[in-house]
């Protein structure tokens, strides 16, 4: 298990591609968004600005591409490749394939966290957690629910084609729940009710709950550990090496 997740870690580390969409482009977003002068002025009908509005949406962005494009593409990769193929003859086990793929993935997205957190922090003075107990429980949950959906993805097609096909089809709309294009605050309340029930949906309301000192909402919480078990157990189930 620890080999097969050190040599996960290098492959990911070979590929420039993936930790600049999952390390390098939040950043940038956070940067470039709060360099736009109304983002850093209090919106009043939010009463905060854009920009701590868009922190915790940014965080899940990263968790979104690395979930639903990164994972998904490297998995079927290796089955297009034989690599699955090959790992079958020996007692690795599905199981382990995907629990490497999810520590390598979970560390990439802590790592983004921080990364976004700290630049938010230190240009445009958005306020860290103010419930650090809470805030853990809310981004494993967060992260490990969109990375499940990606390992199901990824146990199931066929083509890396495919597998960015499907994650395009399932990013556009999760990240409008999530308020990308729109801020959560300022869409409808049946429109916000629909999205507390996303992955992504649910992981914005949770860490903007403990972005402003409070504790996560347990709603939100129960969401991301459905999502989290029922794909995770789906993905282990229904993988395929050929």
């Amino acid at each position: 298990m620890s080999r097969l997740t050190a040599v996960e870690f290098k492959l990911f580390l070979r590929d420039p591609a993936a930790y600049f969409w999952t390390l390098l482009f939040p950043v940038a977003l956070v940067v470039i968004i709060g360099s736009i002068p109304s983002s850093r002025a209090v919106e009043p009908g939010l009463g905060r600005r854009v920009i701590d509005s868009y922190t915790p949406v940014t965080v899940v962005l990263a968790f979104a591409m690395t979930g639903l494009f990164i994972t998904p593409t490297y998995l079927v990769g290796y089955r297009e490749k034989g690599v699955l193929r090959r790992l079958s003859t020996t007692p690795v086990g599905p199981a382990r394939v995907l629990v490497a793929q999810l520590v390598v993935q979970t560390t990439v997205a802590a790592t983004t966290t921080v990364l976004v957190l700290a630049t938010a922090r230190l240009l445009w003075n958005v306020g860290l957690p103010g419930n650090p107990a809470g805030f853990v429980p809310t981004f494993l949950l967060s992260a490990t629910a969109v990375l499940s959906i990606g390992l199901l993805l990824a146990s199931v097609l066929r083509t890396t084609r495919a597998a960015t096909g499907a994650g395009s089809m399932l990013f556009f709309p999760l990240m409008f729940f999530a308020g990308l294009y729109v801020p959560r605050d300022a869409m409808p309340a049946a429109v916000n009710r629909i999205g507390d029930f996303t992955p992504l949906g649910a992981s914005v309301q949770a860490f903007g709950d403990v972005a402003q000192g409070r504790p996560p909402g347990a709603a939100a919480l129960l969401v991301l550990l459905g999502y989290t078990v029922v794909c995770g157990v789906a993905a282990a189930r229904l993988f395929r090496w050929e």
